[in-house]
């Protein structure tokens, strides 16, 4: 048995026109054999125009389309950059950051719905921090006048809350800051640190524990220093896992 088998191009919509399509298999072929041939010929050859067309037809239509995955980047530190008083300039914050406050009690940070902020001791946050524990254990209410502030993002990334100089203002902006920068942090407002800042949890490189600001009340402002990097190189970092 001989035959030939020939495509030329077809309708510029993706269908195949009558031209489209020969096909010879010698007259002396049997009958059932050529259509059995031809059969396959056009399946296959539909599945081939369909596989070329359907991405864009997707598309053209509003469809979905397969994209790689992306790699979440770290948030950027967030500043209110006006002078108030700590309440004021606290809900400031949470609306920018588009947060509220927890639906629960007491939640770790991996749990807490995005979207939502609660509040820690220095002490604990400080100790996870350090030792890059797996999670924060956040509360609705602030466990005390000096507790930090943590905001989870709407893409589940973490900020913790305090307050800075004017100084360090222009310089934790993405696109002013150094690759390493050393901050201090403080849990609440005062002259010498005035402005609410909020910094990702994944860029802090933090080994020293808060500092008492007045050693004789154990209640008082505390601060905490450490390094905010330019870009997020932590492996291990508190509620984000």
């Amino acid at each position: 048995m001989t035959g030939a088998f020939v495509f030329a191009p077809g309708r510029r919509d993706g269908r195949i026109g009558r031209s489209s399509l020969a096909v010879s298999l010698g007259d002396s072929c049997p009958m059932g054999i050529r259509l059995t041939f031809c059969a396959i010929v056009v399946v296959l050859t539909l599945s081939l125009l369909h596989g070329v067309c359907s991405p864009v037809q997707a598309a053209g239509e509003g469809g979905k389309t397969e994209v790689m995955p992306m790699v979440k980047a770290a948030p950027s530190a967030v500043v209110i950059e006006a002078i108030g008083n700590e309440p004021e300039l606290r809900r400031q914050l949470r609306t920018k950051n588009d947060v509220t406050e927890l639906g629960v009690p007491r939640v770790t940070f991996s749990q807490a719905p995005t979207g939502s902020y609660g509040f820690i001791a220095p002490q604990p946050l400080g100790m996870a921090l350090v030792t890059q524990s797996p999670d924060l254990i956040l509360e609705r209410a602030a466990p005390a006048a000096n507790a930090y502030e943590i905001h989870k993002l709407a893409d589940g990334s973490g900020l913790v809350v305090g307050f800075i100089e004017q100084s360090l203002i222009a310089q934790v902006t993405p696109e002013n800051r150094p690759h390493h920068l050393r901050i201090a942090l403080s849990s609440n407002r005062s002259d010498k640190a005035p402005y609410i800042a909020a910094v990702p949890l994944t860029k802090l490189m933090v080994d020293r524990m808060p500092v008492l600001l007045e050693p004789k009340n154990a209640k008082g402002p505390v601060m905490l220093e450490m390094d905010l990097q330019g870009t997020a190189n932590r492996k291990s970092v508190p509620g984000l896992q």
